[in-house]
């Protein structure tokens, strides 16, 4: 399977796809060949089902009981009528209606209807639940799975195909799991039955009914095929749709449609989607309405051809057709024609959803290129703790020309426990990339990455992550209070710790400021706050992990140089006691540092104290330099 492909931007499904007339069959083939193949789709699907045995069980007991009881009440209208309304005596002639005979019979059909409408309201409850259940199981199932896969896989995919493949294609399938299990059962028993009871009334009347099934078996497999595609389509341009949406309606996508006065394109960008979308979903719906019309009109025309059939029969001295046989054997062929509609559109439904389940698995086979190996064990705790080792490490992003320069290039370097350690070079040069492999965020093509003296692949991840704190340029708050933001690295945190951590990032007095205080909420990403007011609370929700590792990746860059003095005052004591790997593009911020690593063209160049490196007159001093001299201006 292409790995890329499920993001949309190479593989099969970012292929634009083009129109097919549904005449064209060779190009049908073609197009549904391109469709995701999942190896025992139908048994997968079944699997879902496998946590509620017991409630399939009692649905498929009352779904047998309500088919059954449905042929009932045709039986009995046909003894109604020859017994209870219309008697005759030995000799034919005819007698007075029969009441009491005929009461019973009506009590009985009542009778009928009354258990018959009980189970129905139980089985549907039953399979609603079921249906239900399975569809938010398979949700969390995915969602689950999604938090398993590596930093990579969201680099390349789309946001908002994601979110389509959690809402669109999931919600897409609830009908077929809600209905198709009672559906399929009760329709085709109802069937089934009705055709014995058919047989049972007058086999040559039954013949009539059954001339043109196997023409309407045919059309509606075309059928099928067609609304399979179109649905496939359908999918992809709400992937689209939803993609746009994420993209431009977060406050990062106003501001940049606003700044730039983008707004109208993005809007005929999203019209000519919405276009498309109601295009096929017009197409969705009205593909098999000609055939379910022609099919309409051959059921409903049955009772007259009965009718004249009857008439001929009857011509010809056959006893059995009686009144009652003709009025029995029409309310029978009538209550077959809507379970027999139904199980042809559950077959049209199940191909048209096959696209949907084939979406969702192919997501849920994606592996996860970084995994635990097999006894993987917690970080030790010891004197080594903190201790960062690369030993001739070399990466290579996945999606990158197999044939360039790797990002990281034979890297080898060791921070010990405590040591501020920090990372400088030109833009591009390999440096965030470092902080990426500590945290095994992304795996080393080749060489070695130790934490506290530990191979990285033999640490769970789970324990790695968490003793390392990272501080990234771009801070990401929910859109939720200062103190929920907080407690997400510690959800049991006390009102103190809150308040102590906020201290240590000098932030306490800016909240205490706020008129709700803590519970300030933020707004999306936290645009309500400053730059340095965010990384500040970023850099408190880290200290109140306490990681022995920070890994601060330009952590401010982006700010003012106020707010960046504020900034860096509250990392220099954040970073107190701890191993710290600062990737820096302003020099300033590390000169106290107690080694800085020089990385040009994924390779460490130069090594040394902020002194020791501007004594050897290389990049570093050279780098040191061109900032001093840009700051002159400033300062002048």
């Amino acid at each position: 399977m292409n790995r890329t492909a499920p993001g949309g931007q190479s593989g099969r499904m970012g292929k634009p796809r083009t129109r097919i007339a549904s005449a064209d069959e060779a190009a049908q083939r073609a197009e549904n060949a391109q469709a995701p193949k999942i190896p025992n789709l139908l048994g997968r699907i079944a699997e879902l089902f496998a946590p509620h045995r017991a409630a399939l069980v009692t649905t498929i007991v009352l779904v047998l009981i309500g088919a059954a009881l449905s042929v009932i009440p045709p039986l009995l209208t046909q003894r109604a009528f020859d017994d209870g309304l219309f008697p005759k005596n030995a000799a034919g002639d005819a007698l007075p209606p029969d009441v009491p005979q005929l009461t019973w019979l009506v009590v009985g059909m009542i009778a009928v209807f009354i258990v018959s409408a009980l189970l129905a309201v139980w089985q549907t409850w039953l399979t609603s639940t079921i249906g239900n259940k399975v569809m938010g199981a398979l949700r969390v199932r995915l969602f689950s799975h999604l938090q398993s896969m590596e930093l990579s896989f969201f680099t390349r995919t789309k946001t908002g195909v994601i979110q389509s493949r959690l809402q669109n294609d999931v919600g897409g399938v609830a009908g077929v799991l809600t209905n198709t299990v009672s559906s399929v059962l009760g329709n085709t028993v109802t069937v089934i039955s009705a055709f014995v009871a058919m047989l049972i009334l007058n086999w040559q009347l039954t013949l009539v009914a059954l001339l043109l099934m196997p023409f309407m078996v045919i059309a509606q497999r075309r059928v099928g095929q067609v609304r399979a595609r179109i649905a496939g389509k359908t999918q992809e341009s709400l992937s689209e749709m939803t993609a746009i949406t994420q993209e431009t309606l977060s406050v990062s996508g106003i501001l940049l449609s606003k700044s730039f006065t983008r707004q109208q394109s993005e809007i005929d960008r999203y019209a000519d989607e919405n276009r498309n979308q109601i295009g096929l979903q017009v197409r969705q719906q009205m593909t098999g309405q000609w055939f379910f019309a022609m099919v309409n009109i051959f059921m409903s025309s049955i009772p007259a051809i009965v009718y004249l059939v009857s008439g001929w029969l009857i011509t010809g001295g056959a006893a059995d057709v009686t009144a009652g046989t003709i009025v029995a054997f029409t309310t029978v062929q009538a209550r077959l024609l809507f379970p027999l509609m139904g199980l042809m559109r559950v077959a049209l439904d199940l191909q048209t959803s096959s696209a949907l389940f084939a979406r969702i698995f192919e997501y849920l086979d994606l592996k996860p290129a970084i995994t635990d190996a097999p006894g993987a064990r917690e970080v030790p705790d010891g004197p080594e703790l903190g201790r960062v080792e690369f030993d001739r490490v070399s990466f290579r992003y996945p999606d990158a020309d197999a044939d360039g320069r790797p990002t990281l290039d034979e890297v080898s370097f060791t921070i010990e426990p405590g040591q501020f350690a920090a990372f400088v070079g030109p833009s591009g040069a390999g440096k965030t990339t470092v902080s990426y492999l500590v945290p095994r965020l992304y795996e080393a093509t080749s060489g070695t990455v130790r934490f506290a003296g530990v191979d990285v692949r033999e640490l769970r991840q789970e324990s790695l992550v968490g003793r390392i704190g990272i501080v990234s340029q771009e801070t990401y708050l929910f859109h939720a209070s200062i103190a929920e933001n907080l407690r997400y690295a510690k959800p049991d945190a006390t009102d103190a710790e809150l308040e102590a951590a906020a201290r240590a990032a000098n932030i306490h007095e800016t909240v205490a400021s706020f008129p709700e205080g803590y519970d300030t909420v933020v707004g999306e990403r936290g645009y309500r706050l400053s730059g340095g007011e965010k990384q500040r609370i970023a850099i408190a929700r880290v200290l109140l992990k306490d990681p022995p590792v920070l890994v601060l990746d330009e952590a401010t860059s982006a700010l003012d140089t106020i707010s960046e003095r504020v900034v860096q005052a509250a990392l220099d004591d954040a970073a107190k006691g701890r191993t710290t790997i600062a990737i820096a593009h302003r020099l300033t911020t590390v000169v106290s540092a107690d080694v800085i690593f020089v990385v040009v063209a994924g390779r460490i160049v130069e090594r040394g104290t902020h002194a020791e490196l501007l004594g050897l007159g290389g990049v570093y001093a050279s780098l040191y330099r061109e900032q001093a001299d840009l700051a002159l201006p400033a300062q002048g």
